[in-house]
């Protein structure tokens, strides 16, 4: 019998080419067909074919009844923007904080179908931890009526500098022992059947704010997270930087008083024992002579109480000498802050922006802008789901490369 002919590089050439559209569509969310040509560097007529072939197929949907079409940069009738079938499957994000556990389900066109948070001690439960997200995402899956199967890929944010390679390893064992020789990754892929990513909770919260939120279209972020612990996610020429080993951005274990209170790190004067939410509600609770916790911290610096407004603005001022020193190194084009603390707003900016402003070198010429997210505390999982995301769109691009089943 005969051997089946091999496909030709034409044909080859041409499911590359509906890879590559599908997989820009993955990374923008929404796109127009001149969008996409500008994107991908295809001829107007393939990318038209193409955007066709995938309609008919019912991979890619055309979204005319959202209200969210744009102007032809030719002028005329507006474009119609399009979109992977929201339809054909959903990707999860999943973050472990230092005291909760938060899960979101997003579509393949980025819009929220579900979200979920549930205070616990992570440090100190690993496995208890874990089986709160999975009862978490199974709850948030049933009432988006999905299945399993219908998960394309899970993101994981964890509060703990990670060690890059084939499989992220937590960095600080010593800090946190209970997740010592647990494989995340193992662990929610066996459940869900489908790929896992993990990522540090200010990279991924980094990538949320760059990818859906107040910084898009910026290539050059810092992203600033202020909850339990301070950390940082570096937004550079439009990628994600992690450093040599996987560990940069650990702005909270920067020493800003060498006698101040000992860290959880084992060192001495970390800006999180200055400007965690932990330290402050400390110094707060200590001030009125009870205990306090973050919701009440945070409802008197709305109420602009003068002691949680001082506070704060000493911690933002804190924030702000660390971060002059990283602005006068990469330069960004804009500062966002994120995490629990952000709700807070220009109390904690400000303090944040005038540190900047007066240990920056005046020879840069500008001031450098300090904004808060849009995603509050729920940045790190939105960044874990778009990890995820961003995975399988890569996946896509690569020779071989697959397309999830619809």
């Amino acid at each position: 019998m005969a051997r089946p002919s091999a496909p030709t590089s034409l044909e080859s050439l041409r499911q590359s080419n509906r890879l590559r559209v599908m997989a820009l569509l993955q990374q923008l969310g929404h796109a127009s067909r001149a969008d996409i040509v500008r994107h991908s560097g295809l001829s107007r007529t393939t990318v038209s074919s193409l955007v066709g072939e995938l309609i008919t197929e019912g991979l890619v949907v055309e979204r005319v009844d959202w209200g969210r079409r744009v102007p032809s940069p030719e002028g005329g009738r507006p474009a119609t923007l399009l979109t992977l079938d929201p339809s054909s499957g959903a990707f999860l994000g999943i973050d472990f904080g230092h005291a909760s556990v938060r899960v979101v389900l997003v579509d393949r066109s980025g819009e929220m179908l579900g979200d979920d948070v549930e205070e616990r001690d992570v440090d100190g439960h690993a496995s208890e931890s874990l089986e709160t997200a999975v009862r978490m995402a199974d709850a948030l899956l049933e009432r988006a009526e999905l299945g399993h199967e219908r998960v394309i890929g899970a993101g994981v944010a964890v509060s703990a500098p990670l060690r890059s390679g084939a499989s992220p390893v937590l960095a600080s064992a010593r800090i946190f022992s209970q997740w010592a020789g647990i494989d995340i990754e193992e662990s929610i892929a066996s459940r869900f059947g489908c790929p896992v990513h993990i990522g540090n909770d200010a990279n991924l919260g980094g990538l949320a704010e760059s990818t859906f939120g107040i910084a898009r279209g910026a290539d050059n972020v810092l992203y600033v997270m202020l909850s339990a612990g301070v950390g940082l996610g570096l937004w550079l020429r439009g990628e994600l930087f992690t450093g040599e080993t996987g560990t940069a951005g650990e702005l909270g274990h920067v020493v800003v008083d060498p006698d101040g209170h000992i860290c959880r790190c084992g060192n001495r004067g970390c800006l999180e024992t200055v400007a965690g939410a932990g330290a402050l509600t400390s110094a707060l609770g200590y001030a009125r002579g009870s205990d306090v916790h973050l919701s009440e911290l945070l409802q008197l610096a709305g109420e602009s109480d003068p002691g949680a407004v001082r506070l704060l603005t000493d911690a933002g001022r804190a924030v702000g000498q660390v971060l002059a020193g990283v602005c006068s190194v990469l330069d960004p084009a804009l500062i966002v802050i994120g995490g629990e603390l952000a709700a807070v707003g220009d109390i904690l900016a400000t303090g944040i922006r005038e540190l900047i402003e007066r240990d920056t070198s005046p020879t840069a010429g500008r001031s450098y802008e300090v904004v808060c997210g849009d995603l509050g505390p729920r940045a790190a999982a939105v960044g874990a789901a778009a990890l995820a995301m961003d995975s399988e769109s890569r996946q896509m691009l690569r020779p071989g490369g697959r397309v999830a089943p619809v």
